[in-house]
């Protein structure tokens, strides 16, 4: 190119030379909503802010989460149309961090966790005491669960008039597990006063096999939820999945005397794997027996036929009672075995 070329200046840049910037958007300011349900890529949030009267915001995820995950009970950072109306269309562009994280997996040999729910505090076991029967193992699986995602556990036993409750709460009783126990009245309704007091105030998730009743309880706690309910087959004696998806909702101030707080309602299971779980995990939810087995040799398992195990010496030093220690056992048991 000739040095007197006017256009000599105005060379196309070389690759690579052009400045490209790393900042992205920040959303610090956008309004923060719970993920209420979620329906085949449409998800359903309450904006933290609001009241229950206030419509529901329909929303998106947008495409920088890429394959990040949303789930029921996530709290997200929202733009967009938040208004709620009807045909309006918000995107999720944030996801924040998680407090816990309920997973399960399909079977006991299934590699792949599924997130449950996201951010609540208490796991509700939801059991019938007859029609269908108990399934103790169920229960201690459940229970395992709960430990390993850091959340209280809770367990609800209905249907008490058709059948007695002391052989459950005697198996619950030296884990320090609350249970609470309702049953139809005369007019037909649940006895909730007690549930209503532990929910209050609690993100409690609600979980058991179908057929135990859960469905009910919600509609019987919350009016005009409309959670479908059906009956137990008399053949297999197991009930039907009603519920097909999570839904979280909030509850008013007359079932919680002003307390407020949030149920998750959740589709019936008839497997809990628990793959992803350790033994140290479930551990980790009992200081007193965590601290025993601190002495314990490398790769204890802490199971009855361990030789060395702590948790037998400081059973017979008498620093840990021998029903709390049989029944951690037992639970833990429940995670590797079939029979539920």
């Amino acid at each position: 190119m000739r040095q007197d070329d006017e256009h000599s200046g105005f060379d196309r840049p070389r690759r690579r030379t052009r400045p490209r910037t790393k900042d992205r958007p920040s959303y610090d300011d956008a309004p923060v909503a719970r993920v209420v349900t979620i329906d085949r890529g449409r998800y359903t949030l309450r904006l933290l802010d609001t009241t229950p009267e206030e419509p529901l915001v329909t929303a998106m995820k947008s495409r920088p989460l890429g394959r990040q995950g949303v789930v029921v009970g996530d709290e997200v950072r929202v733009v967009g149309d938040v208004s709620g109306d009807t045909g309006t269309l918000a995107r999720i562009v944030e996801v924040l961090p998680r407090r816990t994280v309920l997973r399960r997996t399909a079977d006991d040999d299934d590699p792949i966790e599924r997130v449950v729910v996201a951010n609540a505090d208490q796991l509700v076991v939801v059991t019938a005491l007859a029609d269908p029967p108990p399934r103790p193992g169920l229960i201690d699986r459940c229970l395992v669960a709960a430990f390993e995602a850091g959340m209280e556990p809770l367990v609800c036993l209905t249907k008490s008039d058709l059948g007695a409750a002391d052989p459950i709460l005697d198996l619950l009783r030296p884990l320090d597990v609350r249970a609470v126990v309702t049953r139809r009245g005369a007019d037909g309704l649940e006895t909730l006063d007690e549930l209503r007091e532990a929910i209050a105030g609690r993100v409690s998730v609600f979980i058991g096999h179908s057929g135990v009743g859960k469905s009910t309880l919600v509609n019987a706690l919350v009016p005009g939820t409309g959670r479908a309910v059906s009956h137990v087959n008399e053949v297999t004696g197991r009930g039907r999945h009603t519920s097909t998806s999570a839904l979280a909702i909030e509850l008013d101030d007359a079932t919680t005397g002003g307390r407020g707080g949030w149920i998750i309602d959740t589709p019936g299971f008839r497997s809990f794997g628990l793959a992803h779980v350790e033994v140290d995990d479930v551990l980790r939810a009992f200081p007193d027996l965590d601290d025993a087995s601190r002495d314990c040799p490398r790769g204890c398992t802490h199971a009855a036929t361990e030789p060395e195990c702590a948790l037998d010496l400081a059973v017979a030093a008498g620093t840990v009672p021998a029903a709390r220690v049989e029944s951690f056992r037992r639970i833990v048991a429940a995670k590797d075995t079939t029979s539920w």
